[in-house]
């Protein structure tokens, strides 16, 4: 796994996209902060909105990096949450700004997947979690499509022969005042 997380780590400096398990689904990554690399996941992905790109950081300390304020009850959210649990907190910086909505939002998640949490802190910065597979669920590395497997700058070799089905992230968006919305529930 180091090996992969070497080359990862290289790939994420040097502004590349990488295909990588996660918490959830096989993704499409690259570095948080880099608007060209940002972009380039989002035309990999086909993705014309911000309701499936995320970033994902190793430990709830990272967020209020990337958050003007992160509300009280995210705390209680991400140490209570047993299923991967994104959500999407308003006043966002520190990152690329095609990552940030335009209400100013961001979603993140804690990864607790041992591959993605420990890229993650090594890198020292959040990694974008998109679906490799777009807007189709996309659970394992055998349903990725060899086109994409083709456009990224380096592909993960960890967890390339899992077969069992990750489960879908769990959306809650914040607001202040600890309003909140659910996107999704992972009920699954």
């Amino acid at each position: 796994m180091q090996n992969d997380i070497n080359k990862a780590l290289e790939v994420l400096k040097a502004g590349g996209v990488i295909l990588y398990p996660t918490d959830t689904v096989w993704s499409l990554g690259c570095d948080a902060a880099n608007e060209t690399a940002v972009q380039r996941v989002c035309e990999l992905t086909g993705a014309d909105n911000l309701n499936e790109i995320f970033a994902l950081v190793d430990n709830p300390g990272r967020l209020q990096s990337y958050v003007d304020e992160v509300p009280d009850i995210a705390w209680d959210l991400v140490e209570m949450a047993e299923k991967p649990l994104t959500i999407i907190y308003p006043g966002a910086r520190n990152l690329a700004s095609n990552l940030i909505a335009k209400d100013k939002s961001v979603g993140l998640r804690v990864t607790n997947e041992d591959f993605s949490k420990k890229l993650c802190a090594q890198f020292r910065r959040p990694v974008v979690s998109a679906p490799a597979g777009g807007q189709s669920a996309t659970y394992t590395f055998a349903q990725i499509g060899g086109d994409i497997k083709l456009a990224v700058d380096y592909v993960v070799n960890f967890r390339q022969d899992e077969r069992s089905q990750p489960r879908l992230t769990s959306i809650i968006k914040l607001g202040k005042g600890n309003v909140f919305q659910l996107i999704r529930a992972n009920v699954v």
